[in-house]
């Protein structure tokens, strides 16, 4: 199994960028596709990035791409992910997830793993 533990959320200006972590611990990591979503109060859960266990696949919803970038270190068991130029409708909390299905998903329900969140608040 894995276990998935966020960190890096914070308060955030807008216009300015942030760096969020993942730590995964558990043997399957690296054969596990790797995602980040989002919820904003009173909204449902959102995709924002994946990528694949090798990391040679990556997906992003259009809302961060060209402004984000999903990556991650195998040998250090961490996803991370970067975005710039942020906006206070990016503020949410932001949820890392492993999957175990044969491609990299963008739904909700094809991460069977998540961990319990980071907080992002982006001020104007």
């Amino acid at each position: 199994q894995v276990q998935l533990v966020e960190s890096g959320g914070g308060l955030v200006q807008a216009g300015g960028s942030l760096r969020l972590s993942c730590a995964a611990s558990g043997r399957t990591y690296s054969s596990a596709h790797m995602a980040w979503f989002r919820q904003a109060p009173g909204k449902e859960r959102e995709f924002v990035a994946a990528i694949s266990g090798t990391g040679g696949n990556t997906v992003y919803a259009s809302s961060v791409k060209g402004r984000s970038t999903i990556s991650r270190d195998n040998a250090k068991n961490t996803v991370y992910f970067e975005m710039n130029s942020l906006k206070s409708e990016d503020t949410a909390v932001y949820y890392c997830a492993a999957g175990f299905r044969l491609w990299v998903g963008t739904r909700v329900t094809e991460y069977a793993l998540w961990g319990q969140g980071t907080q992002v608040t982006v001020s104007s």
